[in-house]
């Protein structure tokens, strides 16, 4: 499932090509993903200028200049395209916006997990209500050493369920939770409360400097997660633990172990994280 690095990736190349178009025309093919896709007939929607297009933890908000926000989720199989409107329609593109510069906004799902919905912001910029209850950014000064802290003092399930909570800090998912946990050599299993508040700051640390990593690398590409441009994201070739059952592990060279948490596997190295 994409995680906040894919998911800023795909924001960025949006933001370089959307803001000032507007939408001529929306076509859907099946009734419903997540949610119904009946609301992109929403005649507010066409001819209308884009304003902005962000991120919040792992949606995607596209608003337009009066304030109706198409707040996006990539799901487990995702796809965004802007190409020309053209091409032709690959099998699962369950919707396409056509532009007024005869470019198309494209969103593919082979699965039917992701999501589109459409609200009206309270003020320009907003964060959608519907998002509410949402932890901070991870790469922001709110996460931080103190902050993560006193989030785990009453938390005794393991950090890595706790890293995951979007409560407690968005966007950080099964991928980059492991490889934070390695960064900072600490265990997956440790009970979150047990955490001194030297190695909170080190997971913190870690966190952010994993994601800016994965950033820079376009994200992980592990199944179906693709670009915008349809290119693959080169973080999984950086991938320390995750998806590494019994290989040797590139810090110590022991085999790395996995096990179940919360329902994911959790791949991590004994010997170098405590």
């Amino acid at each position: 499932m994409p995680e906040l690095p894919e998911v800023e990736t795909v924001k960025c190349a949006l933001s370089n090509c959307l803001p000032g178009r507007q939408f001529v025309k929306a076509e859907t093919f099946i009734p419903v993903m997540r949610y119904p896709l009946e609301v992109l007939h929403t005649p507010e929607l066409l001819h209308t200028p884009i304003a902005e297009v962000r991120r919040r933890a792992r949606y995607l908000i596209l608003e337009l200049a009066n304030r109706l926000a198409l707040v996006m989720h990539l799901g487990m199989s995702g796809v965004i395209r802007v190409e020309p409107y053209e091409v032709p329609r690959r099998k699962h593109e369950h919707v396409i916006l056509k532009l007024d510069d005869g470019m198309a906004f494209r969103f593919e799902c082979t699965r039917r997990f992701s999501s589109i919905r459409l609200c009206t912001l309270p003020q320009p910029g907003a964060e959608p209500e519907l998002l509410a209850g949402l932890g901070p950014e991870p790469l922001t000064d709110v996460f931080s050493g103190d902050y993560f802290y006193r989030m785990t003092r009453h938390k005794s399930g393991c950090i890595k369920n706790v890293l995951m909570d979007n409560a407690v800090v968005v966007g950080i998912g099964n991928i980059y939770a492991a490889e934070t946990l390695f960064d900072a050599g600490i265990s997956p299993l440790r009970p979150a409360d047990a955490l001194s508040r030297e190695e909170c700051e080190r997971l913190v640390a870690s966190a952010k400097t994993t994601l800016h990593k994965a950033i820079a690398a376009g994200g992980s590409t592990i199944a179906d997660y693709r670009h915008v441009d349809g290119s693959e994201g080169k973080f999984a070739q950086q991938l320390m633990v995750y998806g590494r059952r019994n290989q040797p592990c590139r810090r110590c060279g022991a085999a790395i172990r996995q096990e179940r948490l919360g329902g994911r596997s959790s791949c991590f190295c004994p010997e170098c994280q405590h």
